[in-house]
């Protein structure tokens, strides 16, 4: 236990060393993965907050169901109630409809309107709410084929176009994170490979006494590591603190705002995993940039 405590010891003290004899090279290669790190973080937080806006909203459209003269909503509310997909159905009456028409054009005298029409001129209706967003199609088709059925309407463009921006946003931040990810490997692998050469009479020496390649370029591939893990703890210090502030001004906004805001807020496994993510990644990237750095060196 005591031999395996040394080890440690040297592994870090060794670590530290070469991260002090990295000078200001270690702040671009920190700097570089922060800026990775960070468009990853909002890429992946901003999936998350676009999945979880659409699904809200999904779960707001109601699909309007206008039944042919002579059907009632309330005898088909049981059928579409049986729909997989179907959270809701609030069925309305031609009565119910007529009255609340003759109210929002402000007309007092519902009976006089009745008459000088011959009759109420409006049909039953079925307001189905669906699960989520990508249902409200499916669901529509359903309801079209059914006995009784005249039209069915509902809205999705919002929600289309909100589904669009999430796939554009995938495939730009997939680009553009390749392309911070090779950046940051190669600042990482020049920062790695300027300390091995800074250090290279005591690496000859410890070639000489018997020390393994493992043993003299673990605290090398190490410091990468410590690069992608320091990145990671700052790129996710600013998404947190960016989010409450979000969260802070939208709690003093209107409703829809404060509605849109509940669709941006993480889940709490979400919460834990962005972090996670972040130094998964950036350990990632450093383990890479230092095991090319060292591998040239590695193989003489």
């Amino acid at each position: 236990m005591l031999k395996f405590f040394t080890k440690v010891d040297y592994l870090l003290r060794e670590t530290l060393l070469g991260l002090r004899r990295g000078g200001w090279m270690n702040w671009a290669a920190i700097s570089t993965i922060t800026v990775l790190l960070f468009l990853f973080g909002i890429s992946l937080q901003s999936t998350w907050q676009l999945e979880r806006l659409l699904n809200q909203f999904g779960s707001q459209l109601e699909v309007s169901a206008y039944l042919e003269s002579g059907f009632q909503a309330s005898d088909m509310q049981t059928a579409v109630e049986q729909f997989p997909e179907v959270v809701a159905v609030t069925p309305i009456t031609k009565e119910e409809a007529w009255a609340a028409l003759v109210e929002d054009l402000g007309l007092s005298d519902i009976e006089g309107a009745t008459e000088q029409l011959r009759g109420n001129p409006l049909v039953d209706e079925l307001k189905v709410k669906a699960r989520d967003s990508e249902a409200v199609p499916a669901i529509a088709a359903e309801l079209t084929q059914m006995n009784g059925i005249d039209e069915v309407r509902y809205v999705d463009e919002a929600v289309t176009r909100l589904a669009q921006l999430n796939q554009g946003l995938k495939w730009a931040s997939a680009f553009v994170i390749a392309i911070l990810t090779l950046t940051a490997t190669a600042v990482i692998t020049t920062t790695i490979r300027l300390i091995v050469l800074a250090r290279r009479r005591e690496i000859e020496v410890m070639q000489l006494v018997g020390a393994t390649r493992a043993w003299i370029y673990l605290p090398f591939i190490l410091q990468g590591a410590a690069f992608g893990l320091a990145g990671a703890g700052v790129a996710w210090a600013l998404l947190f603190a960016i989010q409450r502030s979000l969260q802070e001004v939208a709690a003093q906004q209107a409703d829809f705002i404060q509605f849109v805001a509940q669709g941006l807020a993480l889940t709490p496994q979400q919460l834990l995993l962005l972090p996670a993510a972040l130094l998964g990644l950036g350990t990632l990237v450093g383990l890479m940039g230092s095991l090319l750095a060292v591998r040239k060196f590695a193989l003489r």
